[in-house]
């Protein structure tokens, strides 16, 4: 139980968050959790009161937190400097081991965010091609661009082409240069590619969009629709790079697409994302290669710093031994199996959604295939995360991550606490 002067200062803080912060936060979740640490696969806030994390920073700690190879290393490289704005070693030796593991990666250049990264990437398809718009799906997230933010959330239906802002501020003529396709519809795909070919530049795509598998066939769909029609393929890994396998989710589903974009797990817990690409388009950040014309400047102060590429590289490390994908997988099985037992069991209509790497439970009695069957219930999803958050259970809105650090106790007490959730949900259905 939190101290009461742990409360008083978490209030303390709460409160000079509201004064000093739009909305009271930093923009991410809205709850108001202050962490104050976190160790392996459980967090602490600053009153004292302790979670299971399944937020896990939003995804980048996948081998759980303050883990002690990369603590360490990232102590050692913090009393040789922080940021030298030049190359250095553990960049170097980064890319070096993601162009040994992604099938894409002949190149690599590295950015602070994955939204960063997302937009170079879009930006690279159009000088690569010399067309300017870009295909992508409802409901796929690309980060915070301009062009990422268009039909990631849609607050009202529409035709499925009609790109729809989700943010004040973004010009009208940004929806000109975009084009929305529903996920897992190739037929929609081909069709809208057979109307604006000519105009397009390339397609982007999370190979698992949030909590969505590819059905059979949809990526090599993909694959084979960006080849005949001379259109740069892009897949945002940001948030599979690494997870779904060593070599991202292009590896796990046997699928290589011209462009990449990585983040979350290569930073170990650190600002740090990357283009990863085929070396005739990633020429393009290199004005000796491709000439004044054709070169794309790409500059970031702390792109590639030492001390996120050092925990990355370390990270990546400790995620290439023996065991620890089979380890990330049964964890997250096992929980998803345990979701589906104890919703049944309760008579709560809703789904299991995902993979075991990263999943989550959708209030509905249809499938999960694409955005709009993805939404449910909203206000039941709202209730549930509220009520896992309060029974100890840290989450994101629409996703439990699962990392190499979570262990039968984490489980245990996240199904006591999921059991509990469904019975309150219906004792008031």
């Amino acid at each position: 139980m939190p101290k009461d002067d742990d409360s008083g200062r978490e209030r303390a803080l709460l409160d000079m968050a509201a004064k000093v912060l739009p909305a009271g936060g930093f923009g991410n979740v809205s709850h108001n959790v202050i962490v104050a640490k976190g160790l392996g696969g459980r967090v602490w806030d600053t009153a004292g009161r302790e979670y299971v994390d399944f937020l896990l920073g939003s995804g980048p700690m996948l081998i759980g937190h303050a883990h002690p190879e990369v603590v360490e290393v990232v102590r050692e490289q913090a009393g040789l400097g922080t940021t030298f704005f030049v190359n250095n070693e553990f960049g170097i030796r980064l890319a070096a081991e993601i162009v040994d593991a992604v099938a894409c990666a002949q190149k690599v250049r590295f950015v602070s965010t994955g939204s960063e990264a997302d937009a170079y990437a879009m930006r690279l398809a159009r000088a690569h091609t010399g067309r300017d718009k870009i295909l992508k799906f409802e409901g796929g997230y690309h980060g915070m661009s301009d062009y990422g933010l268009m039909s990631l959330a849609p607050k009202r239906a529409a035709n499925s082409t009609a790109p729809i802002p989700d943010s004040a501020g973004i010009p009208k003529s940004v929806a000109d240069e975009v084009v929305v396709a529903p996920y897992n519809n190739l037929d929609a795909a081909a069709e809208l590619i057979a109307t604006h070919k000519d105009q397009l530049a390339g397609i982007i795509v999370e190979p698992f969009q949030r909590l969505i598998p590819p059905r059979p066939g949809f990526l090599e769909g993909l694959r084979k629709l960006a080849t005949d029609n001379g259109l740069v393929l892009i897949f945002d890994e940001v948030v599979t790079g690494f997870r779904f396998a060593y070599g991202g989710a292009q590896a796990y589903y046997g699928v290589t697409p011209d462009i990449c974009t990585l983040g979350k797990a290569i930073g170990g817990g650190f600002p740090l994302a990357a283009i990863a690409g085929r070396a005739e388009i990633m020429a393009h950040f290199d004005r000796g290669a491709v000439g004044d014309d054709a070169f794309m400047p790409q500059i970031g102060t702390l792109s590639g710093n030492p001390i996120a590429a050092a925990a990355g590289l370390k990270t990546l490390e400790i995620l290439k031994r023996p065991g620890a994908y089979e380890k990330i997988f049964m964890t997250g099985q096992t929980l998803m199996d345990g979701f589906a037992r104890i919703a049944a069991d309760a008579g709560v209509k809703a789904r299991v959604a995902g993979a075991p790497p990263m999943f989550d439970l959708v209030f509905t009695d249809r499938d999960v295939v694409d955005y709009r069957s993805s939404l449910g219930n909203q206000d039941m999803m709202r209730r549930y995360s509220r009520l896992m958050r309060e029974r100890g259970i840290l989450k994101g809105e629409s996703k439990l991550y699962v990392s190499l650090a979570h262990d039968a106790r984490d489980i245990a007490d996240t199904l006591t606490a999921f059991e509990a959730t469904m019975q309150d949900i219906a004792a008031d259905a």
